[in-house]
């Protein structure tokens, strides 16, 4: 295992961590004790299992104390020979994949992506505020930078930067770095046409609400595509893929469709059975944004979408 110096260090000193770094360059899964001993074949079984139990070890960034952990191809172990790694735990937001660059979440709905003016007044938890507050408990000058947005609602994977070439990277290039966003929703009605392309120019009013129109002067260009899953008793389970990442666009061309998310109270006529907008997030795969490697995530969708179709 390859050793480096991590300035994400933690302790009174602030001295580096020690970190062992290995990836699985096999074609084939491999339970962590197994890929520890092969990897540090003069590793003692005990001191193995003592850094399992207290949190030494990583794969993909995220701490598993469990010695039949999967790692797959292409994950990365690591292990902390300092000190346990910091633990990262929120009832409404799960780190799914963390390197030295970048944080993947799934975030819960109800909670914004970002602060707006009023809820930065009244100190609102965001998802941004949260990450904010963990990658500074690991290094005082640790920060992290917004890349895109989920609205408060809908739920699923979003990728933060935690360095400037980071973020500057995926913004300035985000068309061409992220290879599939994929959304999944419950509409109010059934789909006629089991799949399809809405294609409109998206202005927005003063009072903020986003609207199609056919005047392009008047809007930027939105390419949503669509595919049913499955329908039935008075709902849609479809999937959405955007072409182009505009604010509130699925949203907004559901309701074109004459199918509004259960829901929504801005696009839609606010009811529903689930008490939220009914909209997920499902994968997001991207370049990333330092290695160029295909980063590809999956978030299952809530199983309360599957219940009313």
């Amino acid at each position: 295992m390859k050793e480096y110096k991590n300035k994400h260090t933690h302790g009174a000193d602030w001295s580096p961590d020690r970190i062992l770094r290995r990836e699985n360059k096999g074609d084939a899964e491999v339970g962590l004790m197994a890929f520890i001993s092969a990897a540090l074949p003069d590793a003692k079984r005990s001191d193995i299992k003592k850094w399992l139990k207290f949190g030494h070890f990583a794969i993909n960034g995220v701490v598993t104390t469990a010695f039949d952990a999967p790692v797959a191809p292409g994950s990365v172990v690591e292990l902390n020979l300092t000190r346990p790694f910091v633990v990262f735990s929120h009832p409404r937001l799960k780190i799914v994949y963390e390197d030295d660059d970048i944080i993947v979440v799934d975030k819960g709905y109800g909670l914004l992506s970002v602060g707006t003016d009023s809820s930065k007044k009244s100190k609102v938890e965001t998802a941004y505020s949260i990450l904010r507050d963990y990658v500074k408990s690991v290094h005082p000058s640790n920060k992290i930078f917004i890349v895109h947005r989920l609205d408060r609602d809908t739920s699923g994977l979003m990728v933060f930067a935690k360095n400037v070439e980071a973020k500057e990277a995926l913004q300035h290039n985000w068309n061409n770095m992220v290879l599939e966003r994929k959304y999944v929703a419950l509409l109010e009605g059934e789909l006629e046409n089991e799949s399809g392309e809405i294609r409109s120019h998206l202005a927005e009013t003063s009072q903020h609400e986003v609207y199609s129109t056919d005047e392009p002067s008047e809007g930027k260009l939105a390419v949503t595509r669509y595919r049913v899953r499955r329908k039935g008793k008075g709902h849609t389970l479809a999937e959405f893929s955007l072409d182009t990442g505009r604010k509130n666009q699925i949203r907004v061309h559901a309701r074109d469709l004459g199918c509004p998310i259960t829901g929504d109270k801005k696009y839609g006529n606010g009811s529903g059975p689930l008490r939220r907008l009914a909209l997920h997030a499902e994968t997001l795969r991207f370049a990333h944004p330092v290695t160029r490697q295909d980063m590809n995530f999956l978030s299952p969708v809530p199983s309360q979408f599957n219940k009313y179709v």
